[in-house]
Parts: C-alpha cells; structure tokens; sequence
C-alpha cells in the first residue's frame, strides 16, 4: 500500500509540473476534488498524505475492534454452521461484515489460520462452556476472513474483503486525484482489476468455472468499466462547450463507478447464473446431489450487483459533504491537509461503507420451495421424512 500511494503521489506531483509548465490548470474530474476547490497547481504532500492513509485504515481497524469489544458479552453462543450475530437483521450483518473487513485480519499467516481452523474443528469439546464462545468466534472470524467457505483455501490477501480497505483504498485516493485521461483511466484499470479479483475469489465457488470463462469474463467487465469511463467523459466534453463541460465533469465520477462496479460485478459471476448453486438444508448439506438452482443463482448475483452500486454512495458523497460543509473553513485556512484530509476521509468512508452496503443483503439466504424449479419442489428432508419448508444457499459476498 506504501508504494502504491507513494509512486501515485509522485506522479502528479510530475503531472502538476507538467500542467504549469503549459500554463494552464485543469478541472479535476473527481467530486471530492471539486469539492474542496483544489487546483492542479497545489502540490502533493506525499509524507502527510501518507499518514493520513494509515491513519484512515488504523480507524476502520478500530472501528471493527470496537465493535467486538463492545458485543463481546453479548454475542450468541458459538455454533460451527451459525453466526455470531443475528444475521436477520441488517444490525447483526453488519456487525459482522465490520468485523470481516478488519484491515488487522491480514496480519495472520497461513499457519496461524489453520491453527485457527483447528481450533474451531474441534470446538466441540468446550460445546458448553460460555466462556469460551468469544475465542471460538474469533478463531471462526481469522479463518472466514482468509479461507474461501467453499473450496476451504486460502484467499490472496489483496483480494479478501479485510483487504479492500489497505489495497482497494489507495486506488481510489488515485482516481479521484487523477486530473488528466491517461491516469484516470489507468487507475480505473487497476480499481476494477482488483474488483473482478475480489467477486472472483468470494464468488459461490461450488459454480465452477473454466480459465476460459474466467478470462473472458475478466476482459468483458474491464472493459465494459473503462469504456464507460471513458465514453461519460467523451460525450461531456464533444457535447457542451469546454466551461461547461468542466462544471459537468464532477458528476461523471459517481455514475460511471456505479455502472463499472455493477458490469464487473455481474460479468464476473454470471456463470453462476448458467450453472446454478446448490440449494442446502438448515446444516449446510446439499438437498439433492449433483443438482444445482438457477433461480437462486440469478437472485444471488442480482442482489450482488445492487450491494456493488450502492457501494460507491460513501466514498463519492460523504467526503465532499464534510469538505464542502463542516470542513470547509478548515480547508481554507490550512490548504496543505486537503489532499491528506481527503485521503482519510476516502478510506474511512470506504471502510465503513463497505460493510453497510454488503450487510444489505444476508450471504446465506433462504428461498421457499415453491420459488424454485419444480425438481426442488418435493424433496422431503432424510431426518424428518417431511417436505422441505426451506432451503439456502451461499449468494457469495
């Protein structure tokens, strides 16, 4: 994440020199830039800018222990297939994603992950001791964060959702601090790059897919993102005159990231949609073997693609409303925290949001047998010898 903001940084700063060298100075496309009333003549205080990056993962991180501190009486008791929180209310989900987008989870190598999961595998012999029921979720949360629920293998750190924060975080800060086409597009590249890799890795992997669908799913949705980045822009500036294209360009940055997000996100896992997932019982079994829903998998992915539109709200609203508004005379007597102050508020609202938006809708969700195809329809559960009132299944993150 150090190099990333770091090398971004230097390369405006090239940028700005660049721009002065010609005499003029260019409207900043992103929301939060307009916003605080920047200019590309303003230098880039890379040290400070750095701290605040930090500083702002350092608060999600707090955010999520203070969440963990603050239920820790109260959680339910430990439960290998269930959740610490109620996961029928948006509270309960989000107190869980808080937990599972904690920056600090990445600290925990492969070892002490298995060590975790073996903890947990044996969580039987302390069933009835209470006192143990918060290290049996922690040990859960260390193992959920980096093993895929599916496959059980580790997930690459950039790519966990306790990683968007440090490594999705500083994209943004570069997109929305890029003042010209060429950087806006190569970090709307690498942003959406990384997207595809997170809906790939926390997609339901019991769909499977072949490398050919994987890349071809990749090329679609990068593509589909910068086209639209790049076409809102294009038709911005060919269609009104160049003053109030530079008025109008502020308002591209949030509509071209929703549809990106959402393209990405839905190329990325629509396989799932022609192959289905597996509908399960309450104990996470499939009903029937080898047979899989294509009605699930489609308002899987649906509800998926919504969590990722509604995901941009917070960074592109909240950080120009407090620079805008609270923040504002702040600014203008000490302009040299602009960018940092932008950088914190960007990956804190990245943080927090994330969680919110994905909490929208529950991972595990329950479908009626009769909102499914008609071979689910009469499936009577082993245990019981009665008909199936319910089934699951795992839409993905």
């Amino acid at each position: 994440m150090l190099r990333l903001l770091l090398r971004n940084c230097k390369a405006l700063q090239l940028s700005g020199n660049a721009i002065r060298r010609r005499s003029f100075t260019t409207q900043p496309s992103s929301k939060i830039a307009a916003a605080s009333g920047s200019s590309a003549k303003e230098s880039v205080p890379i040290a400070t800018s750095l701290l605040a990056a930090f500083a702002g993962v350092a608060a999600v991180s707090a955010a999520s222990a203070a969440v963990e501190a603050a239920t820790a009486e109260s959680c339910l008791p430990y439960s290998e297939k269930g959740q610490r929180y109620d996961q029928d209310s948006f509270s309960g989900r989000f107190c869980r994603m808080v937990l599972a987008c904690d920056p600090m989870l990445l600290v925990y190598t492969e070892e002490q992950v298995r060590e975790a999961q073996r903890l947990v595998e044996n969580a039987g012999e302390s069933k009835n001791n209470r006192s143990m029921d918060r290290d049996l979720w922690e040990a859960k949360r260390i193992v959920d964060a980096a093993m895929h629920p599916d496959t059980k293998e580790i997930i690459p750190r950039p790519f966990r959702m306790s990683g968007y924060v440090p490594y999705n975080g500083p994209i943004c800060v570069a997109m929305v601090a890029s003042t010209s086409t060429i950087p806006l597009l190569f970090w709307s590249w690498v942003n959406q790059s990384q997207n595809a890799l997170v809906n790939y890795y926390n997609r339901n992997a019991a769909s499977p897919m072949t490398n050919e669908t994987l890349i071809r799913s990749y090329t679609a949705a990068v593509g589909s993102a910068l086209t639209v980045a790049f076409g809102l822009a294009t038709f911005v500036q060919r269609r009104y005159s160049p003053a109030k294209a530079k008025e109008l360009m502020k308002f591209i940055a949030f509509p071209s990231a929703i549809v990106a997000s959402s393209l990405n996100c839905y190329i990325v896992r629509s396989p799932e949609i022609a192959t289905g997932v597996p509908l399960l019982d309450s104990e996470g079994r499939d009903v029937l073997d080898g047979e899989t829903s294509i009605v699930a998998a489609t308002r899987g992915v649906y509800s998926t693609t919504l969590s990722r539109a509604l995901l941009q709200a917070p960074v592109y609203f909240l950080p120009p409303f407090l620079m805008g508004g609270p923040l504002q005379h702040l600014l203008k007597s000490k302009p040299s925290i602009r960018v940092p102050l932008a950088t914190f508020l960007i990956l804190t609202a990245f943080g927090i949001g994330l969680p919110a938006t994905v909490a929208i809708f529950p991972q595990i969700v329950s479908i009626a047998p009769e909102d499914v195809e008609q071979k689910f329809q009469c499936l009577k559960d082993p245990r019981t010898k009665e008909h199936y009132k319910v089934f699951n299944y795992n839409k993905g993150l």
